[in-house]
């Protein structure tokens, strides 16, 4: 389990990396409802554009602890509660706005791979 953990974090870290640094302000497929960047994306989801701001400091510093946490394990549970806590969420704001199944995918295996991470912080490493 140990190693599939550690995968997991690198993934979940690697992929929120991704979005939120090098393809903040690009369109992608999976962009809820027509938004070409992430501020669009959450105004299309009813939310204030500081709250893109305050999900992209969540999302960036978990995946940084997710990274460190290969070394400094007590810092694992806490950023994939974060991560879990704030992919829910993305499931629910897609599903809001009535965005196709796809689009939901992301934030979907993001939820999976950091319930992989949740169970099995408890074991030895």
């Amino acid at each position: 389990m140990h190693t599939a953990v550690i995968i997991a974090q690198i993934i979940v870290a690697l992929g929120l990396l991704n979005v939120w640094l090098l393809r903040f302000n690009r369109a992608t497929s999976y962009r809820g409802g027509e938004a070409k960047n992430m501020t669009q994306e959450f105004v299309a989801y009813g939310l204030p554009v500081w709250s893109t701001y305050v999900v992209g400091a969540l999302k960036v510093g978990s995946a940084l602890c997710l990274i460190a946490g290969i070394w400094l394990q007590f810092l694992v549970l806490p950023a994939a509660l974060v991560i879990l806590f704030l992919m829910i969420a993305a499931l629910v704001m897609h599903a809001k706005i009535h965005d196709p199944l796809i689009k939901s995918l992301p934030a979907f295996i993001m939820l999976a791979l950091c319930l992989v991470i949740s169970l099995g912080t408890g074991t030895p490493r």
